[in-house]
């Protein structure tokens, strides 16, 4: 079975020396999706993916909103790593050297608990850290650059109101 692998990272990673550790360790250039995202608007926190974004999204955590919701947000701004690989063992190899290179922990979980927060309890632990049972699909991808901008309505759509002052 075909898996499919993300990790969401700081957006100043060396994302070149992480590919190049992944194919150090024989994972493929062509099944490496490197997808930058930068936010435009700083101004709040409502933001929505674009189509490929979402419709990415939608494809890896169909049944787990939780999850979704979770990548969704951590990616935004930051830069997503998407492997694909073969099987479960290539799958649990890559996801560690992608912690081991700095991916961000998607859900926290409370030292000694075993219940995750935030999350269902019934969403497996690889799901969580970013392994899902789903082979590469064309169609759903994350682009190489992303940006977000606020849906947040700032005033009207003349920069400058009647008084000549800006908004």
């Amino acid at each position: 079975m075909a898996y499919t692998v993300i990790s969401v990272f700081p957006p100043a990673t060396d994302t070149e020396e992480v590919k190049s550790q992944l194919r150090g360790e024989g994972f493929s250039e062509d099944n490496i999706i490197v997808s930058k995202s930068k936010i435009d608007d700083d101004s709040g926190n409502d933001f929505e993916d674009d189509e490929n974004t979402k419709h990415f999204w939608d494809h890896m955590f169909a049944s787990d909103t939780e999850m979704l919701d979770a990548y969704s947000r951590k990616s935004r701004g930051n830069t997503t790593i998407v492997l694909y690989t073969n099987s479960y063992d290539e799958a649990q190899r890559a996801k560690s050297i992608l912690d081991g290179k700095g991916a961000i922990e998607i859900i926290k979980q409370r030292e000694g608990e075993t219940v995750r927060k935030n999350v269902a309890s019934d969403i497996p632990e690889d799901v969580e850290r970013g392994i899902i049972a789903k082979a590469k699909h064309n169609l759903y991808f994350l682009g190489s650059d992303r940006v977000y901008h606020s849906n947040v309505i700032k005033g009207m759509d003349d920069p400058m109101d009647d008084a000549g002052a800006k908004d």
